[in-house]
């Protein structure tokens, strides 16, 4: 496939643009854009066709679960199987924001989303353009590193064209982005989990959970 390369304003994203990348995620393609920390590959994660595109575009192995962006609790309540009360404790002193949460995915998500794990990775993010598409879409979208597994993250529209052409529809190019990235905790066991560090720090985690 060919990829198009079209600048955004991240801070006030051009309508004309995001519909583009909307109209691109209706039918099943993947789009690259920017977000609060890195360049993300977006796609409809109820769309089989464009959840292994996503999966070709990263060359990433079908086990590892690919991360939601959502627009606000009740779609994770929707998405969720279960939702427990350190779940409404971080998403409430966290989001929007650089944290994303595991929780057991409902029968509503595809399993090759959760990398038949059916856990789910919930994030609600800062980012204007993301927020705006997923308004736009009307429903949550795959949200994952817009790389190639292995390979360093990109920070730049440039950057991510070079490595994903052919491979994604669409990169949305907003200049250079690179905030912290961010951190993944786990919340589907009797205890909770770091499972990667970012921009939110362990011990913030462990105050906000704590018991009373």
């Amino acid at each position: 496939m060919a990829t198009d390369l079209v600048e955004i304003n991240p801070e006030n994203p051009q309508p004309e643009v995001l519909e583009r990348a909307a109209a691109a995620v209706r039918r099943g393609s993947v789009v690259a854009i920017p977000t609060d920390a890195l360049y993300t590959l977006v796609a409809d994660p109820f769309n089989l066709r464009a959840v292994t595109q996503v999966f070709a575009a990263k060359g990433r192995e079908p086990h590892r679960s690919l991360p939601i962006l959502i627009g606000g609790i009740v779609t994770a309540e929707e998405l969720a199987g279960e939702l427990n009360n350190r779940f409404y404790l971080l998403a409430r002193r966290f989001w929007p924001g650089p944290l994303t949460i595991i929780v057991p995915a409902s029968a509503r998500i595809p399993l090759k989303v959760t990398g038949n794990t059916g856990r789910l990775a919930l994030r609600r993010t800062r980012s204007e353009i993301a927020n705006k598409l997923i308004e736009m879409v009307n429903q949550p979208l795959i949200a994952t590193s817009a790389n190639i597994s292995g390979h360093p993250t990109c920070h730049s529209g440039i950057d991510v064209f070079g490595m994903m052409d052919g491979r994604v529809d669409l990169v949305l190019d907003g200049g250079i982005c690179n905030g912290p990235g961010s951190t993944t905790v786990d919340i589907t066991e009797p205890f909770w989990r770091l499972i990667k560090t970012g921009a939110i720090e362990e011990k913030e985690i462990a105050e906000c959970l704590k018991p009373e």
